[in-house]
């Protein structure tokens, strides 16, 4: 059986392609031996594809298909060069190759405008574009492009200005891009981009929160809080007003913790916050208070707590508390009395030993009471150097005398015994405070000098023995020491200084006499 001769194109009649996709006709042949092949456009047009023509089939491939390739393509075959048969398949042309592209303005402050674009790229026809611009499901815009008359793919472009708040934060910009031709079958007809929105904004509406409170006891733990909003999250530092206006920077956090609280933590504190995109700055501040009962923060005296009798000294004292202290700064003295000097600083010029001793600062409030204690210590030279002679009464050769020298001073003098020689020079007889000469001899008698010395100074006393010869006659001697010592009775008492006047020594008989000299050094 002999095929009669036929053609035909795939694909058939209409074809449909995206512009700068591949596009493939194929002209079929049977029942010819020998077909010959030809493609031309209806309208002559160039074929805008490559021919590739085999025994019994030709292949015209459009690589990419472009606008050139909206036309009616027709496929001739001449068969055995006698019959000659053609078919034509028109192709339409459209573009819709990808999603629409969202572009934001790159920072978005709040309160500010900014921008939102949608482009819709290689569109074509755009006359049936239709594009939507929506926040979550708010319609920002709609537009359409009926007046488009386009002749090849663009990129149509759809722009909303709007001003952004920090509630857009996290809410999606949407743009929905349709190209709605009915009689074309293709798809996706309907193309969607999103975006979420990241509004930069603040800082704005800034706290502080003090906790447990902003009155606090001194030793409470104190946290202040700087809560504000701001995107991105802002930088805080913590600063706190100092007297004269000038500020200490703290630390650079949004919480400021002190765990025992002082008075000097009392005053107020700021809260800075800085956003670094949006350039902006917001400060918020908080007074803190600090009360309790008062503490002593210096008890001191200057030059130094030990000095030299006729430096000038100063005592000062300072308590701190809120509310304010009562100060009162004194002297102890020896019966626990107490006897206030000052509300807070004691000036001794020219100060005397009689100065030296403990000092007390009391610090009071409504709180309760702090009391702190000092001493001063007052160096000087000897003085109040004494002599006491024991026995007080007459002396006679072979007895024995005792004389004890005392002198007060800071630091405590060394007392020394010296004796006069006949050539007016002293000779050094003792180291000791106490002398004590046992068979007392005539050569006994003369002026006994006590030295008493200190790094601050020396003072000296003197006292003259005078030393009776033995008599004889027992029945002389008796009542003679009877008279002296009913004389020396009424004018000493027994373990006093023995200081004998002029006329004492004039007694009738050769009896001693004990005489205490001051001398002038």
């Amino acid at each position: 059986v002999v095929k009669a001769f036929e053609m035909e194109i795939i694909p058939a009649e209409r074809i449909v392609a995206q512009i700068g996709d591949t596009l493939i006709l194929t002209c079929n042949t049977t029942g010819c031996a020998s077909p010959s092949f030809s493609w031309r456009t209806q309208m002559d047009s160039p074929l805008g594809g490559k021919v590739s023509s085999y025994r019994t089939h030709s292949i015209l491939t459009m690589d990419p298909v472009s606008i050139v390739n909206s036309h009616s393509y027709l496929c001739t075959v001449m068969c055995d060069g006698r019959e000659i048969k053609e078919k034509s398949v028109k192709v339409e042309l459209y573009s819709f190759p990808s999603d629409p592209v969202i572009e934001i303005s790159p920072s978005l402050v709040a309160g500010e405008p900014a921008t939102v674009i949608c482009k819709i790229p290689d569109v074509y026809p755009s006359e049936r574009l239709e594009v939507i611009l929506k926040k979550d499901e708010h319609v920002l815009r709609e537009k359409y492009f009926f007046e488009d008359d386009s002749t090849n793919t663009e990129t149509k472009t759809v722009t909303y200005t709007f001003h952004p708040t920090a509630e857009d934060i996290g809410k999606e910009i949407t743009c929905v891009a349709k190209l709605p031709i009915a009689d074309m079958d293709f798809e996706p007809k309907e193309r969607t981009s999103s975006q979420k929105l990241n509004a930069n904004f603040g800082p704005q509406n800034t706290v502080i929160t003090a906790s447990p409170g902003n009155s606090l006891m001194e030793g409470d733990s104190l946290n202040l809080t700087c809560v504000t909003q701001s995107n991105p999250p802002a930088k805080t530092v913590w600063s706190k007003y100092l007297a004269e206006e000038s500020i200490q920077h703290l630390i650079k956090n949004n919480v400021l913790s002190i765990p025992h609280v002082h008075f000097n933590d009392s005053g107020r504190y700021i809260c800075e916050v800085i956003n670094l995109v949006t350039n902006k700055t917001e400060k918020a501040t908080v007074d803190i208070i600090i009360q309790g009962a008062p503490v002593i923060t210096k008890l001191s005296i200057e030059p130094s707590k030990t000095v030299q009798e006729g430096e000038n000294v100063s005592i000062q004292c300072s308590a701190e508390s809120n509310p304010p202290p009562k100060v009162i700064l004194r002297r102890k003295s020896g019966n626990a009395d107490m006897r206030p000097y000052s509300a807070r600083s004691i000036l001794l010029p020219s100060v005397m030993f009689q100065n030296a001793g403990d000092y007390e600062c009391l610090a009071e409030n409504k709180f309760g009471k702090s009391k702190s204690e000092i001493t001063l210590t007052v160096k000087y030279g000897p003085r109040n150097t004494m002599i006491t002679v024991i026995p007080a009464a007459a002396l006679k050769e072979g007895e024995t005398v005792t004389m004890k020298c005392t002198s007060s001073g800071n630091p405590a003098p060394v007392i020394s015994w010296k004796k006069k020689k006949a050539t007016g020079e002293s000779e050094k007889i003792s180291k000791n405070a106490t002398l004590t000469m046992r068979n007392l001899k005539s050569e006994d008698l003369g002026l006994y000098e006590c030295e008493a010395y200190n790094q601050f100074g020396k003072e000296e006393k003197a006292v003259k023995l005078y030393v009776q010869a033995r008599l004889e006659e027992p029945d002389q001697t008796i009542p003679l020491i009877i008279a002296f010592s009913s004389v020396a009775a009424v004018a000493v008492p027994a373990v006093a200084i023995l200081i004998y006047v002029s006329r004492q020594a004039k007694i009738n008989g050769s009896y001693s006499l004990v005489k205490a000299l001051r001398l002038k050094v």
